[in-house]
């Protein structure tokens, strides 16, 4: 059986990790984050997670070309499972060239990208009002999710803090960056009949609907 390839799309804020693993539970495919991964690979102190642990232990970005290598090892592992999942890989034309060598190698390439849809006003509302419990790191949306008693967490009773990333002027960079490299994908793939266009505005149970009705 050939495994399905399939990409999540969408800007920073779009919901991709939620619905990423809400997918892959729902269609047992094989989810492959990026961050998900080089954790793994660090805490199990296997030869690629302790060379990018180096990289990640001085704050550095870890080499693309190490996190292809981890990425395709993974493959290598669940080849003939039903589905792959990527979530935050490729984020532009170059990684998913890189993609594209690595899955013709297994004979694989891509069936469908997920495109998860929304405006900046949406992601700067959604975002702007995100809040973090410091302590037990549960997360509440002051318009959607509140907490009970005003800016304290429910069980933790201690103020809730807004992330760095989840302030307007950084929200506002996160989104010129998704903009200029990982949206030309989305045109890239539309050229190829490949995408699925998904309301990212709508709850988080009616985006997973959608994406499950369409793959």
């Amino acid at each position: 059986m050939t495994s399905k390839i399939y990409i999540l799309i969408g800007p920073p804020g779009a919901g991709k990790g939620t619905q990423a693993k809400n997918i892959a539970n729902t269609k047992d495919f094989v989810l492959i984050s990026t961050g998900d991964l080089l954790r793994e690979n660090v805490e199990k102190r296997t030869e690629l997670g302790q060379i990018a642990k180096s990289y990640m232990d001085k704050g550095e970005f870890v080499p693309i070309e190490l996190v292809a290598r981890i990425i395709k090892s993974n493959i290598e592992q669940n080849l003939g499972k039903s589905g792959f999942l990527f979530d935050g890989f490729p984020r532009d034309l170059s990684q998913n060239a890189l993609l594209d060598e690595m899955l013709k190698e297994f004979n694989l390439d891509v069936d469908k990208v997920i495109y998860i849809d929304v405006k900046d006003e949406a992601i700067l509302e959604r975002l702007t009002n995100r809040r973090v419990c410091p302590k037990c790191k549960k997360v509440y949306h002051m318009k959607f999710n509140p907490p009970k008693k005003d800016e304290l967490c429910d069980d933790c009773e201690v103020p809730l803090i807004t992330r760095d990333d989840d302030k307007p002027d950084v929200i506002k960079n996160r989104l010129a960056t998704y903009h200029k490299s990982t949206h030309p994908l989305v045109e890239h793939f539309e050229k190829g009949g490949k995408i699925i266009r998904i309301n990212g505005e709508k709850s988080p149970k009616e985006v997973e609907n959608q994406i499950i009705a369409n793959i």
